[in-house]
């Protein structure tokens, strides 16, 4: 198990398991939602990330259900989205929240703020969870 899933399983208190699947959706988000150039810049500087995303991209993607196309129709996508989509998994918002912004001090630790900083700017309302 890799270096980021260790790490954010034990700062977020989730099991490696889920935290490997969440963190390979959230990643599969970016690489989906963010500025193409950054967030592969970004999913290539951190070891092991590329797996996840080639793993989990497609988990949830377009999914949620009744309320997730309901979401998606009325253009609540986005953040909400994968928000729905990791809670199916069986998170809370805090874990969630702690997912997002180990995950990014990690991408941070690794690809660098400016990096970061245009993979957060370009996906809109992610910013208020990191």
């Amino acid at each position: 198990m890799n270096d980021l899933v260790n790490r954010v399983a034990e700062s977020v208190g989730i099991d490696p398991a889920t935290a490997e699947k969440a963190i390979g959706m959230m990643l599969g988000f970016l690489q989906r939602e963010a500025a193409e150039g950054p967030v592969a810049q970004m999913i290539e500087a951190i070891p092991g990330a590329s797996d996840l995303v080639a793993r989990y991209n497609g988990e949830g993607a377009g999914g949620g259900g009744l309320l997730g196309g309901l979401m998606n129709a009325v253009g609540g996508g986005g953040v909400m989205a994968l928000g729905q989509q990791l809670m199916s998994e069986g998170l809370g918002m805090g874990e969630i929240t702690g997912l997002a912004k180990e995950t990014i001090a990690v991408a941070r630790e690794h690809a660098g703020d400016d990096v970061v900083d245009a993979v957060v700017g370009s996906v809109p309302g992610l910013g208020q969870f990191v």
